[in-house]
């Protein structure tokens, strides 16, 4: 089990190991794995995510005519357009062509292209564009994704953005929820969909269904592509074949490809694919996915065939079966090369022979092998794959997905499925920073999740099931992480039991990714229950339990309790070296864990000394430039400084500057890190000059590495500009160093709170950037675990804005919404009710009664009237609810089954029954 900002660790069979809480502790002063974001917010025109390449011998189609007047239609500015129908069809390139000429005629000035296969994925690439447009830190990826549908929204007296976002593939209308991209005269949203959910063709969306190619569309587009490889063919044979194949796009597509590779001609594919039709008749006439027709497989069938005779012997049929388990949106070339996939494509050929030759004749595929198997695959238009863009992921239909997954037996699938659990694992960094690559490598993981059923949990669970929630916490997903992991027990609990290893990993991972998410107390509390079923489960000496001792303590501490958390280490140090002994990295960590909160409990002296005594230990262990020894090396210097002792705090610094630039270069983060505190603590000395130079240098550095939103460039350039307010450098002596050198919420609580301050004295309490500074405050607050704070914060702010627009104005939407947020998670029933009323109010006036967001506010506002005592008022709410939900999604939509469980709930509440 890997453990966010940890190192490495190896983990016996049964077992787990504790990988470095001393990088996890270590964070508030050296940063070692660092996130990019954009130094400045991008210029427009600006292009977000990979735009789908036009097919070859692309078919104007009478819906191209039909999309670019509908949107260019004046009466229609702003309408969502939404092209649905079934698989292979055309769909995503009828999109993606309209986003080529929209794009390449100056029409747009933003565009972003969104696989939106999932809620996660949706988000995801919001995040992004809200990362390369707005310049927002996308750490917090649903904060971000609000930000840029924010920013998306016309504005008075704002320079008009012409922007284009099309959502392709949509697979569930409610991934939508609150995530549509808002109405503006100068935006349009594009989606395409196999769905025909009622929720997808509401007001403000015009429909589109596409069908297979006319009989002039067939024609033209098969005379077209034969023609552009030097063939002809009568009219009547190409009529003839595209009648045979229903006219579908993709099954013509393959069609041309055999023809033209085999150098055959339209006759001989006829009957050919007359004869397999037969065949698959016999075999399976039922199994056929999206109302296909039986010669759309048998055209799969031939192709398949014809790129196993191109590809190396025996390759390219697994490597096809490897890619249907994957995700048809990008499956990252490295996945596919890497060794675990290359081992997988030889052993269905290998296993055929008998065992003695195995031993001596074990064939082994290169990973040059595998990428010629992709090539063939490509070249009969089973994949997609771009030869002169290497690291462009591999694109595949899902119909020859589904297709192909049929025609294996069962027992064959979990064999694939795990080879492709395999083959991601090893195309995975422990610590990457690639945020479109982990992204992908997520997508991969869930859908061969969906695709293996239990295959990846039995015989023994696979460790792509715990990745994928590290995964989605590292990447600021905490939420999703905590729930992710909180049913990974479950299932594990189910399958095998409550005491079972991956269970208990998963359990403790459930906790910690709490903790993260703002509930240290409950990670605490939750471990507390966990320790229990260890003790049970490996005795009270194992390394597994003395992990989770330790992870006790560390939310203790987090929790607000230092003096318990210092209290809980002796005796776990003491049995740590009694069974690992006194040199073994884990004890080295538990051991730093300690010295921290005893630090943190107020005796920094001793947490200096502690330190002090871990550096040689670390030195000899480690080495000198392993992460844990840099650690340590920095945390003995901020506890030097804390102890009283700033001048050696800042020689520490000095010295430990010196090492990481040497080693690591002048611009690397963990070197700005240990710059920053060198800044701080010189300062603290007394030199301000000094202090001043290396704050302008570390200010210089970060703006290039790190990005100007970045909180070490913040708090950089917060130091310089109070340093010029004063007139000299003597604030930085002044400064706190809670306030300066705390990386986290509680910095920028004190920064937000003194910007405030300023930008009142400068435009008064009303002022956009006072306005700004003010939203930022209360934000904070709350991140810090302060929710009564945020939302007294709010609470003034909404009051000010009302004072100054009225009471149902859209300028209080945001900070309405906040209000009512920070309210509820500081458990202020009757207030956060109050405010999801009034939010009610106003979003009901300014976007409609069926705005997905308007429906959002609803069930908040009659859960809060429930919790808030009066039941009565709750249960009437989602009675309201549910009768407009049924005519905006229809009777027996999945989503009504929600709104029905809370109606009966405060029904039975009234009556004393719950």
């Amino acid at each position: 089990m890997y453990l966010s900002h940890s190192g490495p660790a190896t983990a016996h069979d049964h077992s787990f190991a504790v990988s470095g809480f001393i990088g996890q502790i270590s964070a508030e002063h050296l940063n070692l794995v660092q996130h990019s974001v954009p130094t400045e917010p991008a210029t427009w025109p600006h292009q977000v995510g990979y735009l789908p390449r036009r097919a070859q011998s692309f078919q104007h189609r009478t819906e191209v005519d039909r999309l670019r007047a509908a949107v260019d239609e004046e009466s229609t500015a702003g309408l969502s357009q939404v092209l649905h129908g079934m698989g292979g069809v055309g769909k995503t390139q009828l999109a993606a062509d309209y986003a080529h000429v929209a794009w390449q005629d100056g029409g747009l000035d933003v565009l972003v292209w969104v696989t939106a296969r999932s809620r996660t994925d949706i988000i995801a690439r919001y995040a992004q564009a809200g990362a390369e447009l707005c310049g927002i830190d996308p750490g917090d990826p649903h904060r971000a994704a609000e930000q840029f549908l924010a920013w998306l929204t016309p504005k008075a007296g704002a320079k008009p953005c012409r922007w284009l976002i099309v959502l392709d593939d949509v697979t569930d209308p409610d991934d939508l929820t609150c995530l549509w991209p808002p109405d503006s005269p100068h935006g349009c949203t594009l989606i395409t969909t196999r769905c025909r959910d009622a929720a997808l063709f509401g007001p403000g969306r015009r429909r589109f269904s596409v069908g297979p190619f006319s009989p002039e569309e067939a024609d033209a587009y098969l005379t077209s592509s034969l023609t552009a490889h030097g063939r002809t063919e009568p009219a009547e044979r190409l009529t003839a074949l595209a009648e045979e194949l229903g006219r579908h796009p993709l099954a013509l597509s393959q069609a041309v490809a055999y023809v033209v590779d085999a150098g055959s001609s339209t006759a001989v594919y006829l009957a050919l694919l007359a004869d397999r039709m037969i065949r698959l008749k016999d075999i399976a006439p039922d199994r056929l996915p999206d109302d296909q027709i039986i010669p759309l497989a048998a055209a799969w069938s031939l192709s398949v065939d014809r790129a196993a005779a191109l590809g190396p012997p025996g390759l390219v049929r697994p490597m096809l079966q490897l890619a249907a388990v994957l995700d048809p949106n990008g499956i990252p070339v490295c996945v596919l090369t890497s060794p675990p996939a290359c081992t997988f494509l030889v052993a269905p050929a290998r296993n055929k022979w008998p065992r003695w030759l195995r031993r001596r004749h074990v064939r082994h595929a290169s990973s040059k092998d595998a990428m010629a198997a992709l090539r063939a695959l490509h070249r009969l238009h089973l994949i997609d794959h771009d030869r002169d863009a290497p690291h462009q992921p591999v694109h595949i239909h899902q119909l020859i997905q589904r297709v192909t997954c049929d025609e294996a037996p069962p027992e064959r699938s979990d064999v694939v499925a795990r080879a492709a659990a395999d083959a991601l694992l090893a195309a995975w960094p422990e610590s990457i920073r690639d945020a479109n690559l982990a992204q992908a490598l997520r997508a991969n993981a869930q859908i061969v999740m969906g695709q293996a059923g239990d295959a990846l949990y039995r015989p023994s669970p696979h460790y792509l099931l715990h990745r994928l929630g590290q995964s989605l916490g590292d990447s600021g997903q905490v939420n999703a992480a905590t729930l992710y992991f909180h049913d990974l027990r479950d299932k594990f609990a189910y399958l095998f039991e409550l005491d079972h290893v991956d269970a208990i990993s998963a359990w403790r991972s459930y906790a910690c990714w709490r903790g993260e998410a703002g509930d240290p107390a409950g990670a605490a509390a939750v471990l507390t229950e966990l320790l229990g079923h260890a003790v049970h489960r490996f005795g009270p000496d194992h390394p597994n339990t003395l992990a989770i001792r330790s992870s006790v303590a560390d939310w203790q501490g987090k929790a607000g309790d230092p003096a318990a958390a210092a209290a809980a280490y002796p005796d776990l140090i003491e049995h740590t070296l009694r069974e690992l002994g006194p040199d073994h990295p884990n004890t080295l960590a538990i051991r730093s864990n300690h010295a921290y909160w005893v630090g943190k409990a107020g005796d920094p002296a001793a947490a200096a000394a502690a330190y002090a005594d871990l550096i040689e230990h670390t030195l000899r262990e480690l080495g000198p430039d392993h992460p844990n020894t840099l650690a340590i090396r920095s945390n003995h210097a901020n506890w030097l400084g804390k102890a009283g002792d700033p001048a050696a705090a800042a020689a520490a610094h000095a010295g430990l500057l010196e090492h990481v630039v040497r080693e690591l270069g002048s611009d690397h983060p963990q070197t700005l890190t240990v710059l920053h505190g060198f800044a701080h603590w010189q300062g603290q000395t007394g030199d301000a000059a000094g202090a001043a130079a290396a704050y302008a240098d570390l200010l210089e550095k970060a703006v290039l590495v790190l990005g100007h939103h970045h909180r070490t460039t913040f708090l950089a350039q917060h130091v310089l500009r109070r340093e010029k307010a004063n007139g000299s450098a003597s604030a930085l002596v002044r400064d706190d160093a809670a306030q300066l050198h705390v990386n986290g919420p509680d910095a920028h609580v004190a920064i937000s709170r003194e910007q405030v301050e300023f930008w009142t004295r400068i435009q008064g309490p009303d002022g956009p950037n006072t306005l700004t500074a003010r939203n930022n405050l209360g934000y904070f607050q709350g991140q810090a675990g302060n929710p009564g704070a945020a939302a007294a914060t709010f609470a003034n702010l909404v009051e000010d804005l009302t004072r100054k627009f009225g009471p149902e104005d859209s300028k209080i939407i945001t900070d309405l919404s906040n209000l009512a947020h920070w309210r509820a998670r500081a458990g202020d029933a009757p207030g956060a009710a109050a405010a999801y009323g009034q939010l009610l109010r106003v979003r009901r006036q300014h976007e409609g009664d069926d705005d997905p967001q308007t429906l959002a506010a609803w069930g908040s506002f009659a859960h809060w009237q429930g919790e808030a005592g009066n039941s009565a008022a709750a249960a009437a709410a989602f009675a309201d609810l549910l009768e407009h939900m049924k005519r905006v999604l229809g009777r027996d939509h999945s989503h009504l089954d929600v709104i029905r469980h809370n109606l009966t709930h405060w029904e039975d509440v009234g009556r004393g029954m719950a």
